[in-house]
């Protein structure tokens, strides 16, 4: 039988947050110098979750000394490290360095530098709202669900929770903070499962920014209607 989840996590939890970060990115790391994937991995769980990198370390170096055995194996009751495109006898090396790296990154300071996401992973993991919304309601197949782009947001705004709605915002306004020129707006719709362009006569770029002022208009209009309501809940309950 295949572990629970509480159990999965409090092995595995975040042994697996850095191994997603690895999808689609070589595992090149060496003693001498991160990955790719890897500094993504930091950059933004040094922002976000600090304290997990150490969590990290530990689970990465526990898994690289002590692999699953052939009855855990037999049980289901382990974690399958993710195809590296590494030999299987490379693999427990590898997890060290990797844990050697957060171990330095943590105790010398060592933080990647802030920048825009440069990881498919890091996309994801720094605007999941956004790509929640680009994936699910900006697919190929908007034309048969949508007339168009408003009527997919309208669609969205209407039954997403407005809590998610005003992260959603957040993640908008920080995207348009980055210092992206149009083409790395294109790639950010992309990476974020955007499959159909922005309509007419907009760039992405422009695109992002009307969302924001549409979904903040909404927003804003449904506090309002909201806090009217409750006001005349008050004054009918007093008289």
């Amino acid at each position: 039988m295949s572990m629970k989840p509480l159990e999965h996590d409090r092995r595995y939890g975040e042994l697996d947050q850095v191994m997603r970060a690895y999808l689609g990115q070589p595992a090149d790391d060496i003693p001498e110098r991160r990955s790719r994937a890897l500094d993504a991995y930091l950059r933004h769980t040094w922002h976000t979750r600090p304290s997990a990198i150490a969590e990290a370390e530990r689970q990465l170096r526990e898994y690289s000394r002590n692999p699953p055995g052939r009855i855990r194996q037999e049980l289901g009751e382990f974690y399958s490290v993710p195809d590296t495109g590494k030999p299987q006898s490379d693999i427990g090396d590898w997890l060290m360095v990797l844990a050697d790296h957060l171990k330095r990154s943590i105790e010398e300071g060592d933080v990647p530098e802030p920048s825009a996401p440069q990881t498919h992973w890091e996309w994801h993991a720094r605007f999941p709202e956004t790509a929640q919304l680009l994936g699910g309601w900006f697919s190929q197949d908007i034309v048969d669900e949508f007339p168009d782009h408003d009527a997919a947001v309208a669609g969205y705004a209407d039954t997403a929770n407005p809590q998610l709605v005003a992260r959603l915002l957040g993640e908008l306004y920080e995207l348009l903070a980055l210092p992206l020129d149009e083409g790395d707006y294109a790639l950010a719709a992309a990476e974020l499962g955007m499959e159909v362009g922005p309509p007419e006569p907009f760039s992405h770029g422009a695109w992002f920014q009307s969302l924001a002022a549409t979904l903040s208009g909404r927003a804003w209009a449904t506090a309002f209607s909201v806090r009217s309501q409750a006001q005349r809940v008050i004054k009918a309950s007093a008289t």
